[in-house]
């Protein structure tokens, strides 16, 4: 539920993006979401398809980069993707630790 505000800014930095930039349309918004960001990318296209209807967004395509959560060994330092009920590092069974990988959440880019 909480990505309706989100996507309500997106929507706003968008035209403020096109404002500035002397723009009608937005063409292309790419937005970088990480798995544990706290934000559902299938509920953000969602809500923009909802809220773009009014907006000069209404046209644009919205691409969502998703990105998955790493670990990375404290033995080796390689990243690797945690298996379910693990930690072990994949290439030395080394203990993997949580990074920040997987907590991004940034407009992109803005294509006018």
């Amino acid at each position: 539920m909480h990505e309706y505000p989100i996507t309500k800014r997106i929507i706003e930095i968008s035209e403020e993006f096109a404002k500035k930039n002397n723009a009608d349309d937005i063409k292309q918004i790419n937005l970088v979401v990480g798995d544990y960001s706290g934000y559902v990318a299938s509920s953000i296209e969602l809500y923009f398809d909802l809220i773009a209807e009014d907006s000069i967004c209404k046209n644009a395509v919205l691409n969502i980069e998703r990105v998955e959560p790493k670990l990375k060994c404290s033995d080796c330092g390689k990243l690797f993707k945690r298996k379910p009920f693990s930690f072990a590092c994949p290439y030395c069974q080394g203990e993997g630790r949580p990074t920040e990988i997987g907590q991004e959440f940034y407009i992109k880019s803005i294509e006018v």
